[in-house]
């Protein structure tokens, strides 16, 4: 089959809307297959499939980088690979790779000895799919059974199992459609979960009995508010089952006894827009995290008898941002971050000031509490790492203080941290704000603007991208590459009001962040101009549309993955999965004409302007629930008829996949692969 010398043009198709006095022009609109979240329009295919096409020519001559880009990632993972091992009860758990395995297989042992037993194996469920995702995974209070999702698509539309452990077979219960943990009642004799509904929202916990058709289960929870999405847990005490619900601001509890979860819920304290808050319990204690005191969060107790009488246990601060707490029998662990690095310190609950602090060796790092099961824990399991350091994980004797090291991620190729450096910088914003980065480079890297540099950056919901290790980074930065990552507003790395300072009407915050942070790098000479490739995806997709739109001379190349870029079609149509619940984040152009005139302003889709772009991949899944395939395919579309260069713009479509690309963990590294020969090459390193 020939391959294609020119890129797809996809056609023009007159369409129009009005909203609030102002007339939108959208003649892509049509590869919107109006069946979603089904596509079979042969148009909108044959548009997708042609784009790939252009995709794979243009790479083609980079098959040999590709491959070698491949096999470096490859050779840093170790193939046959296994977790520690962790106490739940009577059993071991832990998780292994099988060389040249994509998948894990679930293991566990008893803890008095005997034999190990295979519980899940997840290359034989993915054996016959182009995707596999296992979402839920819990094994009932008696160890007998074991309650498991997968979704075989990438459309995040799972499928409840429930497998019995003495005899390795299947019940005969299947739930589809699920969206949620799956906990399991005290008794081990019944299942609650959430169920999606026509717009893939889950707006309820169910109750669903072994042996009984899913068209009996109990309804225990249904939501009214369609922003409103409904979550299932369990506190750590293992005494209630949690039914939360909640938008990106606003949440609220209710708690029923594990024992019988069709008791009248205790609701804890009802929902107050902006008011966020998650629940602990013990000894009929409850413990609140909650920020209706102060925006980064306090700590109150309250008795389950009056549960929205709350004390304040530990005051909100201003230089402590508290992110989370758990409970144990003996003692409970706040978590959080101060000057924007992860804390963590065990409290007594006796005695609320006495704090003991866990303390790590290095200036910039990630650290959080591991995999801890149990309620009676005297060892607590700690995941540690940062862009130097691999991961590794601690055992923390609560008793003692000793931090013992169980396991640090292998290399097997080889890896010496002593090649490598990495620094936190400040560098200001165009309003003033400092904004830190995280920088990795090589000890012998030459900070005299001549190098190239890759920045990445999400910025957005609150999500704080930590300095962590990548075995995948390596690549780049042993070509000469700085790599950095801007902690730029919109995320909650600095804070809460880190957040909040980027997100609806200071949204371009975000989008600015980035932009100088880039400059500062440059006059800093790590860079120049036209040196620093940049990527980013879902929202840090969307900040890659604004600054190409922004700043395109800037960028030597840029990625977007899976980039929510027609942000305000999507706000406006509020039948798609996830709009009403993100209107609190993004504004709600609907009924608000400021939002839509400031959505408008800066969405990447609606400023495409006639004017150069640098270099740009482009990438999408047919299935993604979450950024719909058609917002990254109008954008190269428009893009492609509407800017001034002859660069590269390349979109590659999952047809089998989401949000997250490809599954298996070795496709998920080639397509990494892809995307940093495609970097090399544009940077005229494609030789190296």
């Amino acid at each position: 089959m020939s391959q294609p010398t020119q890129p797809p043009i996809a056609e023009q198709r007159p369409y129009s809307f009005e909203r609030h006095g102002v007339t939108i022009q959208d003649p892509w609109h049509w590869l919107k297959d109006e069946g979603y979240p089904k596509v079979d329009d042969a148009d909108v295919i044959a548009y997708l499939n042609a784009e790939n096409g252009w995709f794979e020519a243009q790479m083609k001559p980079l098959e040999s980088l590709v491959e070698t880009l491949f096999q470096e990632m490859k050779g840093r993972i170790k193939e046959d690979d296994s977790s520690v091992p962790q106490k739940d009860g009577d059993w071991l758990y832990w998780v292994e790779y099988d060389k040249g395995a994509q998948y894990k297989k679930w293991y566990r042992k008893p803890v008095a000895g005997g034999d190990k037993v295979l519980l899940l194996d997840e290359t034989e469920l993915a054996k016959d799919a182009e995707y596999f995702r296992l979402g839920a995974f819990s094994v009932s209070p008696d160890g007998r059974l074991l309650a498991y999702a997968i979704d075989d698509d990438g459309s995040e539309r799972f499928e409840a199992r429930i497998k019995d452990l003495t005899t390795g077979k299947d019940l005969p219960d299947i739930i589809p459609g699920t969206l949620s943990s799956l906990i399991w009642r005290a008794d081990s004799g019944a299942l609650i979960y959430g169920l999606a509904n026509e717009n893939w929202r889950t707006d309820n916990a169910r109750l669903h009995l072994l042996g009984t058709p899913t068209e009996s289960d109990v309804e225990l929870y249904k939501e009214a508010d369609e922003g409103f999405r409904v979550d299932i847990g369990m506190t750590s005490s293992e005494k209630y089952i949690v039914i939360a619900t909640g938008d990106n601001e606003t949440s609220e509890v209710r708690l029923v006894p594990a024992a019988d979860p069709q008791a009248e819920p205790i609701l804890i304290r009802p929902r107050q827009k902006g008011v966020e808050y998650a629940v602990e319990e013990r000894d009929g204690t409850l413990f609140i995290h909650t920020n209706d005191g102060h925006i980064n969060f306090r700590l109150a107790t309250a008795r389950i008898e009056a549960p929205g009488a709350w004390t304040t246990l530990i005051e909100g601060s201003d230089e402590f941002y508290m992110t989370d707490m758990t409970a144990f029998k003996d003692f409970y662990v706040i978590e959080g971050r101060r000057n924007g690095l992860d804390k963590i310190e065990i409290r007594d609950y006796a005695d609320p000031s006495k704090t003991a602090p866990i303390t790590f060796p290095e200036a910039s790092y990630a650290a959080s509490l591991g995999d801890n099961p149990e309620w009676d824990m005297k060892v607590l399991r700690l995941a540690y790492e940062s862009m130097v350091t691999p991961d590794t994980v601690y055992d923390y004797d609560v008793a003692t203080g000793k931090l013992t090291v169980l396991k640090v991620q292998e290399v097997p190729s080889g890896y010496n941290a002593a090649d490598y450096k990495t620094e936190r910088v400040m560098i200001a914003a165009r309003d003033g704000t400092q904004v830190p980065v995280s920088i990795i480079t090589r000890k012998d890297f030459k900070q005299d603007g001549t190098a190239p540099l890759h920045l990445y950056a999400y910025g957005a919901y609150g999500y704080a991208i930590p300095p962590s290790f990548s075995v995948t980074r390596l690549s780049m930065v042993d070509r000469g590459f700085a790599y950095a990552i801007a902690h730029i507003r919109g995320g909650d790395d600095l804070g809460r009001q880190w957040y909040l300072d980027g997100k609806l009407t200071k949204r371009t915050n975000t989008f600015n962040d980035f932009v100088d942070v880039a400059k500062g790098l440059i006059e800093r000479d790590y860079t120049a101009k036209g040196k620093v490739t940049a990527s980013g995806g879902s929202a840090g997709g969307e900040l890659m549309g604004a600054i190409v739109n922004s700043d395109p001379e800037l960028w030597g190349a840029v990625v977007a993955h899976v980039p929510f870029v027609d942000v305000l079609n999507t706000m406006l149509d509020e039948t798609l999965p996830l709009t009403p619940g993100e209107w609190p984040e993004w504004g709600n152009p609907i009924t608000d004409k400021a939002a839509f005139d400031l959505l408008r302003s800066y969405s990447p889709y609606d400023n495409v302007g006639a004017h150069a772009y640098p270099p740009m991949l482009v990438t999408a899944g047919l299935n993604d629930p979450r950024v719909t395939y058609w917002e990254p395919a109008k954008w190269v579309a428009k893009l492609r008829v509407t800017k001034t260069d002859d660069n590269v713009l390349l979109l590659k479509t999952n047809m089998g996949a989401g949000h997250g690309g490809k599954s298996g963990r070795f496709d998920s590294l080639k397509e990494t692969a892809e995307e940093f020969a495609f970097l090399l090459w544009q940077m005229g390193m494609a030789g190296k």
